[in-house]
């Protein structure tokens, strides 16, 4: 979660041979699960002629996929994630400004659950070398210039992914993705977000460091 999922889904998503740009809350061990996926996308959108994709992220550890879908080259997969202390402090204030009761807002939950989805992460890239295309969250902000262009490769895209991106039915709405001012830009916006009065405890920020740095070397060795 808070890795610029968001803006990666409606960057891609605003390309004319993709179609999604949101979270599903899909689990694609499910045998009809790509069927499952394009139903919940016609809810609210429509395919578009000729698009080859229908995107989806995985934020969590209780959705995941199987090998067929895996190992199926006609399926592309992007194994991203975000540094630490930002994490940790994006998810503490998204959760924290919701008014009922809800997960998240406290800092050893947090950081347990940024820990173990970077493992679970970590064990997928090592079981599926060179199945996906692993890219640091940081470089959406900090270098996209970069990312598009290895990313356009990496799907196969006949034309170029851009900076800038649409606003679809479902942008800015709650479980949907990023619901901030922020995905209503319809551009990158490198502007820092204001942290400053999150506080995280520095045990759980070295304990979610220190699986930042094991697992980022098993993704970037791992990955094409």
């Amino acid at each position: 979660m808070r890795a610029y999922s968001s803006l990666a889904g409606h960057i891609l998503g605003s390309h004319p041979e993709i179609n999604g740009y949101y979270e599903l809350h899909l689990d694609y061990r499910q045998p009809d699960a790509l069927k499952q996926q394009t139903s919940k996308y016609l809810e609210h959108d429509l395919l578009k002629p000729n698009s080859r994709f229908l995107f989806d992220k995985l934020l969590h550890n209780d959705y995941q996929l199987t090998d067929n879908l895996i190992r199926d080259e006609n399926n592309r997969i992007l194994v991203s994630i975000r540094k630490p202390e930002e994490s940790l402090k994006s998810i503490l204030k998204l959760f924290r400004n919701k008014h009922d009761p809800a997960p998240f807002q406290n800092e050893e939950e947090v950081s347990r659950y940024y820990c173990e989805r970077l493992n679970a992460l970590a064990e997928f890239c090592m079981q599926y070398k060179g199945h996906y295309f692993y890219y640091d969250a940081e470089e959406w902000i900090t270098q996209p210039e970069v990312l598009l262009p290895k990313l356009q490769t990496w799907l196969g895209l006949s034309t170029a992914l851009t900076e800038k991106y649409q606003q679809f039915s479902q942008t800015g709405k709650a479980r949907a993705g990023d619901s901030s001012e922020k995905i209503l830009a319809g551009e990158i916006n490198k502007q820092s977000s204001d942290y400053s009065k999150i506080k995280v405890e520095q045990d759980w920020l070295d304990l979610a460091s220190k699986k930042y740095v094991e697992c980022q070397m098993v993704f970037t060795e791992n990955s094409l």
